[in-house]
């Protein structure tokens, strides 16, 4: 079993930057390729980056490539997500999730390939 925990959100005005992490409980986080995605009121949770079990593919949304960066700590337990150039479309609650494949060779954007979520950390951006 593998517990997430976000934190990092919260509201920031347009333009502006934020960092989420995601702490990961367990000794087998550095196996699990890493993800997260975002829901926002009235939208189903969609893709929003990703990152393989070793930190060396990340993939992100077309949406946000080129303005957020995912990475991770394996020593840590904990993946990232720097956002900038923040926009008020953004505003979402995020999740991260873990496939635990263990050393998948693929990673996905589909929800239904990650089996542990976090809670959740709102990001409010402010036009």
């Amino acid at each position: 079993q593998v517990q997430l925990v976000e934190s990092g959100g919260g509201l920031v005005q347009a333009g502006g930057s934020l960092r989420l992490s995601c702490a990961a409980s367990g000794r087998t986080f550095s196996t699990y390729n890493m993800g997260w995605f975002r829901q926002a009121p009235g939208n189903q949770r969609e893709f929003v980056a990703a990152i393989s079990w070793g930190g060396g593919r990340a993939y992100y949304t077309d949406s946000v490539r080129g303005r957020f960066t995912i990475s991770r700590d394996n020593a840590k337990n904990t993946v990232y997500l720097q956002m900038n150039s923040l926009k008020p479309e953004d505003t979402a609650v995020y999740y991260c999730a873990a496939d635990s494949s263990a050393y998948g060779s693929r990673v996905y954007r589909e929800t239904s390939e990650y089996e542990y979520w976090g809670q959740g950390t709102q990001i409010t951006v402010s036009s």
